[in-house]
């Protein structure tokens, strides 16, 4: 992306925030790009300007954005996973976000728009889980340096483990609305670590 002067950014950032706002309310199949230019006081001109691919491009660009609210509401408990009281509290914030989300879950609404065989979903996509797993793991390598969780257990595959366990759990509240698997995914995986001690 070409860079844009200060004015431009907060312009870009105006549409992007509207376009995501709108979306979470009224879900991406009933928000049109005359929708956002409403919300968002825009002409036509000046959102092809910054997002010249369309619906397409803005939909990435929200699907960034909502990425980056995944990681950003879990903090700082997930930057700080240092502690057993730690870990507990990581995973009531995760419960609690998804408990108040219910089945409008707007990155997977806005993904579900986009071919997920395009690059740019993809990368979406997998950049959040690779920040969110390294995260994770950073927390199991803290309790192991503190002599809480084994050295031999690796902390990666621990991460992608609980992290898998959180998306499957997500997953099938997005079809019966309710939370019990995603925290019984969170209670066995951090079960599993304090088990794990040397």
């Amino acid at each position: 992306m070409r860079r844009l002067t200060r004015k431009g950014a907060a312009t870009r950032q105006r549409i992007l925030e509207g376009a995501a706002l709108h979306i979470r309310e009224h879900g991406v199949v009933e928000t049109t790009l005359d929708d956002v230019l409403v919300r968002t006081s825009t002409s036509k001109s000046q959102l092809f300007h910054y997002f010249p691919g369309g619906k397409e491009e803005l939909l990435l660009a929200v699907a960034r954005l909502e990425a980056d609210r995944v990681l950003e509401d879990q903090q700082p408990q997930l930057g700080e996973l240092t502690s057993w009281e730690a870990w507990r509290r990581w995973r009531d914030l995760v419960v609690a976000r998804y408990r108040d989300q219910g089945t409008n879950c707007p990155i997977h609404a806005v993904m579900s728009q986009l071919r997920a065989s395009t690059p740019g979903a993809q990368a979406v996509v997998s950049e959040l889980m690779e920040r969110w797993q390294a995260e994770i793991a950073a927390g199991v390598r803290h309790m192991q340096a503190e002599g809480e969780v084994a050295e031999s257990l690796d902390p990666d595959q621990a991460a992608a483990a609980l992290l898998s366990g959180i998306q499957g759990g997500v997953l099938i509240q997005l079809s019966t609305g309710r939370t019990t698997h995603l925290e019984a995914a969170l209670d066995m995986g951090i079960a599993h670590l304090r088990a794990n001690r040397p």
